[in-house]
């Protein structure tokens, strides 16, 4: 497990913005930063601030990734012709993780990887428990008979905090997905605003 699990909530802090939309969030009630200077007056942000929060914010939202591994899939979207900023994207809603995340598999971020990492998801029709293992197109990924009767998977399908975006087509009575296109930023259901161009002129710079 992540050592960041138990502090899920303090990102949404620090950012000041509720990352998943999700209910429980700090952020809904008290919109200022954590800690004892957190209310204070915000001065004004450089360009290089503002791109380090949009890094801080997008590597956040996946919940798992360390700086290597999110800077490793900047890497590989750079070396990629095409707009860097919506290959990055596609690279990150590729990940294993991500795409069980967005079938409400399970109802957080930070669950997805758990869930995986614990053997409980095939692709194409083989155990993978590699929670950055990514997805091609045309791949179905499917959660194992077993463990469609986990309460964490009942859970997350019956919630109406989120829907599956419209790039996975459901199937198996919701119980797997096949990934049919690589996502745009545009059809990414991010809760907040992503800001891709400013993690690649972080990096660039």
């Amino acid at each position: 497990m992540s050592k960041r699990h138990s502090a899920k909530y303090k990102i949404d802090r620090a950012m000041g913005e509720n990352l998943w939309g999700r209910s429980k969030s700090p952020v809904n009630k008290r919109q200022y930063g954590p800690g004892q200077h957190g209310q204070r007056r915000k001065s004004k942000v450089s360009d290089f601030g503002l791109q380090l929060k949009a890094k801080q914010k997008l590597k956040g939202y996946y919940g798992n990734l360390t700086e290597k591994q999110f800077r490793r899939t900047y890497d590989e979207a750079a070396r990629r012709k095409g707009n860097t900023s919506e290959l990055l994207i596609g690279l990150l809603e590729q990940r294993l993780d991500a795409i069980v995340y967005r079938a409400k598999f399970v109802p957080t971020v930070w669950a997805a990887r758990q869930f995986v990492n614990h053997g409980h998801v095939t692709v194409n029709g083989k155990k993978v428990n590699i929670a950055s293992y990514r997805v091609k197109l045309g791949d179905v990924v499917e959660v194992k008979e077993k463990s469609r009767s986990m309460a964490l998977v009942l859970e997350a399908m019956q919630s109406v905090e989120r829907d599956i975006p419209d790039y996975l087509e459901i199937g198996d009575r919701g119980f797997s997905v096949r990934m049919i296109r690589v996502p745009e930023l545009a059809e990414v259901p991010y809760a907040v605003k992503m800001e891709p161009n400013l993690v690649v002129e972080y990096y660039a710079s």
